[in-house]
């Protein structure tokens, strides 16, 4: 088999959820289509997954919504038995979705109640649907988890990054993604002779319009320049989800113009 055919997806089911939302989500679902996969994407809005999916199959892609609320359980077990009983078994999950809630605000007015809301998705929510679909991974025989982290569940972000702008990064936030990173690490040692890999992506900062205070900041300190695109974590998630990536588990790989780097 050629290098080239290792990065085919042909055949696979890849579960996304978040995967019609446009920051990341819709990225990570088109890489894993044009790569050749079955796309599902999943997240609380039926209608929003099943708009999306069409608009892919109209590209010639095989793409199908579904909805998951991944701060519901029950919500994440019915998300599981239907793609299991749809498409036989999943072989890609990414987990993409975020719960926003707790991401809003800074460390002052952050409360108690925010940090319940998002451990009920960010925390247990992902709990949950690793353990649903690695479970069912090792029993097929195999699959890849793909979790998305940040490069601030690595390092801290810089206050002078939102200097002359109302931004603030929400600590709720690196918590999270910290510890994103060990827990795939625990899934990966503890299913990797199941066949069963789990990694991470860190993406640095998505450009989403940002105030030009921020956006200058950001581009004079990271080393390529600029901030992520749309195209700049495709390459990533189909090296990480094919058998191109077959003998990568446990890793947090940095997609990020160089930041951590320095």
């Amino acid at each position: 088999m050629s290098i080239l055919d290792r990065f085919s997806l042909r055949g696979k089911i890849a579960l996304v959820t978040a995967g019609a939302g446009p920051q990341f989500g819709q990225s990570i679902s088109e890489a894993l289509v044009e790569a050749g996969a079955t796309l599902i994407t999943a997240s609380r809005s039926l209608e929003r997954n099943q708009e999306y999916a069409e608009s892919l199959r109209s590209r010639g892609y095989d793409a199908h919504g579904l909805s998951v609320d991944i701060e519901d359980v029950d919500s994440i077990n019915t998300l599981h038995d239907e793609v299991r009983r749809r498409f036989g078994r999943c072989d890609i999950l990414v987990n993409s979705a975020i719960s926003r809630e707790g991401t809003k605000t800074g460390f002052e007015l952050q409360t108690p109640e925010i940090w319940r809301h998002s451990a009920a998705g960010d925390f247990v929510g992902l709990f949950a649907i690793c353990q649903k679909f690695v479970l069912s991974m090792a029993e097929q025989g195999g699959g890849s988890v793909i979790n998305i982290s940040s490069i601030y569940g690595v390092v801290s972000n810089d206050p002078s990054l939102y200097e002359g702008t109302t931004m603030r990064q929400a600590p709720t936030y690196n918590f999270i993604k910290a510890g994103m990173i060990n827990y795939t690490r625990h899934i990966a040692c503890y299913y990797g002779k199941q066949g069963v890999r789990a990694n991470c992506i860190s993406p640095g900062g998505f450009f989403n319009n940002q105030p030009e205070p921020f956006l200058k900041e950001y581009c004079r300190r990271v080393p390529v320049g600029r901030m992520l695109d749309n195209e700049d974590i495709k390459g990533a998630v189909v090296l990480l989800a094919s058998d191109a990536g077959r003998y990568i588990t446990g890793h947090n790989l940095m997609v990020d113009g160089g930041w951590t780097c320095q």
